[in-house]
């Protein structure tokens, strides 16, 4: 990344969220295989034996794409262990709505819209978001107070929002997955931003 892209994310206020979405965007994708296939175990490493994944059952995490680092390895720890897990599908219609649909090992995918892969739409399979114990999100970008920035779709703000209308509330925890160089100093929080516990990188935790 040039000096200059370094200086703007050290102060992320100097760039409006679609800018800095497209300077993250281009740095995980400026890696190649090999330091894609090192984060991914280095993620595996920081991950499958918290506690935090150890205890859930119900965990959701995601395809990558666009150089978001990948889960596929906890995706498989998770079903060898015996756990449920589920992937993120979007709907027909409404096209704004996502929900969480349960996959097993040999499942066949179609991409979507976005060209992400899903499973085909089985509502038998489907769980309601407040009833997973752990959601492992992709992001673009993400500080240390919990700040995510995603692709700009809302789905999962949207698919969250519930958690504003409720006092208190346990489940699911929320932690992002992501590469080390999309962090940033501090992001700039939208009302609609749903806050993460923590976000989880090749090298480290961030707690909020």
């Amino acid at each position: 990344m040039t000096s200059s892209g370094a200086a703007s994310l050290n102060d992320p206020s100097t760039l409006s969220r679609p800018q800095l979405r497209r300077v993250l965007r281009k740095a995980r994708r400026s890696l190649n295989k090999a330091e894609q296939r090192r984060a991914a175990q280095g993620l595996y490493r920081q991950l499958a034996q918290n506690p935090l994944f150890r205890r859930a059952r119900h965990v959701s995490l995601y395809l990558p794409m666009d150089g978001e680092i990948d889960p596929r390895l906890l995706l498989r720890e998770a079903q060898r262990r015996g756990k449920a897990t589920y992937l993120p599908v979007l709907s027909a219609w409404p096209r704004t709505r996502m929900v969480f649909q349960r996959v097993r090992e040999g499942d066949k995918f179609k991409p979507n819209r976005f060209r992400i892969p899903e499973p085909r739409v089985n509502p038998r399979r489907q769980r309601k978001i407040w009833a997973l114990d752990l959601i492992l999100m992709p992001l673009v970008g993400f500080d240390d107070q919990g700040g995510r920035l995603g692709m700009g779709g809302g789905f999962y703000d949207r698919s969250l929002a519930y958690q504003a209308r409720r006092k208190m509330w346990q489940k699911p925890v929320l932690l992002g997955l992501a590469h080390e160089c999309q962090k940033v100093e501090k992001l700039a929080v939208a009302s609609w931003d749903v806050p993460l516990q923590g976000t989880i990188s090749d090298k480290r935790w961030y707690l909020a």
